[in-house]
């Protein structure tokens, strides 16, 4: 059965987008086929992170339209076996599809691929819905602001009410400088406010940006920088390993035996 997951936070500018991309690639490393879908319509940046955006010819807007096939519209990955992407329309609003919609074009993709992943807009009103149409599961991207997680927790209360109850966290952008000067929320607080099962902590690094100017995946540009790793260690917790979290405290790829004990792993 195809899992059909949907990225989200409700704020933006937490890097969905960035982590969507990157998990994406991080699962098709291990031999997964997997869809990524930008829900985004209007504006459409997941093409870019992927490099994929001169490629990309049909969008979800012509498959609902009858323009093109859904197998026409998928933008295939030549880096990585079994990773495409099904792009949004730049030139219509989100007001332009419908939940039932989206929900139709992806049941009809989930019959080929391992994954769906879903990049949701900011925001909680149609494109949201329209994101979370079909999802089965969801990953929470807040950063540790007491607003991005202020935000969070209205998502996931939406989402519980539409019946979406299996929901991961991802903690993103964390500075361990900061946290133990107590200037930033530890991922123990942003935890325990939220009530969710940790299944990733992404370090603050220079490389996600440089990665992002080059439409560069950093698990296929930068395999073993600390965010590709904690990258791949979420797709393997997502394939159901016990991975231990790393330790970005000390500067190196040391095991956070607390957090593991704390949270499970």
């Amino acid at each position: 059965m195809s899992r059909i997951i949907v990225v989200t936070s409700g704020k933006g500018g937490v890097g969905k987008t960035t982590i969507t991309s990157n998990l994406g690639a991080a699962i098709a490393t291990l031999n997964r086929k997997v869809a990524l879908v930008d829900a985004d319509f209007g504006l459409r940046n997941l093409d870019l992170l992927l490099g994929l955006e001169e490629r990309v010819v049909y969008t979800a807007m012509d498959v609902i339209a009858g323009e093109c096939r859904l197998a026409q519209a998928l933008v295939k990955d030549k880096r990585l076996n079994g990773l495409v992407l099904l792009p949004a329309a730049q030139n219509r609003s989100k007001e332009s599809v419908e939940p039932e919609q989206m929900k139709t074009i992806i049941t009809a993709l989930a019959k080929g691929y391992d994954y769906i992943i879903v990049d949701s807009p900011a925001g909680i009103e149609l494109g949201f819905r329209n994101a979370i149409a079909a999802a089965q599961e969801a990953i929470i991207v807040t950063t540790p602001e007491i607003a991005a997680v202020r935000d969070a927790d209205r998502v996931i209360g939406l989402l519980e009410a539409e019946g979406v109850n299996k929901i991961n966290l991802i903690v993103n952008r964390v500075k361990p400088q900061m946290i133990e000067e107590k200037k930033m929320m530890s991922v123990e607080d942003v935890i325990e406010l939220l009530g969710v099962s940790l299944i990733g902590v992404i370090p603050d690094n220079e490389l996600v940006i440089v990665a992002t100017n080059k439409g560069e995946p950093l698990v296929v540009g930068h395999k073993d920088s600390l965010p590709a790793i904690a990258f791949h260690n979420i797709a393997q917790r997502l394939e159901g390993e016990k991975v231990p979290f790393l330790d970005f405290t000390s500067g190196d790829s040391n095991i956070l035996n607390r957090l593991r004990r704390m949270f499970g792993g």
